[in-house]
């Protein structure tokens, strides 16, 4: 009789998952009811300042210290906009806020409650040289110029992106969250009791603020990684 057996197939330990990300926030709870300020650290080694606004004063400052920061051309800004969910067939409920992520800056702006659309915000959108990043971004672009005549000059779906630097049209069928653990090597985690919460609301909750942020900034990043070709292989 043989002594010889052969290798059972290893399937006792696959490979785990990436970690979601650790995050924590910090509210600045400023006294007024046009604008609110956020720290939001991720992993303890990146903290992201968010401003929460319905002032377009605000945008416009928002905006100008953005450009102090002498950005490259073309500068990558993350985009994402969030509505209250459709509860009806037929139903289109107009963007709620609008989400820009540059570097770790964000702009969490409640579009819906603000008194005018500010010109600093359709000066930034309608320039070519500011590439806006995001999955289904095209969608977004669109709902934006329907709702309130918001043009997205330039705008690149991560998808796409990511299926030309990895050679890989599975790719093009993705979402932010594999997308995330392909390039970033993390879990984006999107809970419904938060996607599809009150985006509407007058004021948005910490768990909000903060899923509002990460989503914009996940999409700069990955687009600022992909377009460096920085990516996890």
């Amino acid at each position: 009789m043989s002594t010889n057996t052969r290798p059972r197939p290893n399937n006792l330990n696959p490979t785990p998952p990436p970690p979601p990300f650790v995050i924590n926030i910090l509210d600045h709870n400023l006294p007024y009811d046009t604008h609110n300020l956020y720290d939001i650290t991720l992993d303890t080694n990146t903290t992201i300042q968010t401003l929460l606004t319905i002032s377009p004063t605000h945008v416009d400052t928002w905006f100008l210290e953005t450009q102090r920061l002498h950005l490259p051309s073309p500068t990558t800004v993350g985009l994402d906009i969030e509505w209250r969910p459709n509860s009806q067939r037929g139903q289109d409920n107009p963007t709620a806020t609008l989400q820009l992520c540059i570097n770790n800056r964000c702009l969490v702006f409640q579009i819906i409650h603000s008194p005018y659309i500010p010109e600093s915000l359709l000066t930034f959108l309608a320039n070519p040289n500011n590439r806006c990043v995001g999955v289904g971004i095209e969608a977004d672009a669109e709902k934006l110029l329907e709702d309130y005549n918001i043009h997205v000059a330039n705008f690149v779906d991560l998808r796409n992106l990511a299926a030309d630097v990895f050679n890989d049209r599975d790719m093009l069928r993705t979402g932010i969250k594999t997308l995330a653990q392909r390039v970033l090597g993390k879990v984006v985690e999107k809970p419904q009791r938060i996607t599809r919460s009150r985006w509407d609301n007058q004021w948005l909750n910490e768990d909000q603020v903060k899923y509002a942020t990460i989503d914009a900034y996940v999409s700069f990043e990955i687009g600022r990684r992909l377009y460096s070709n920085r990516v996890i292989l």
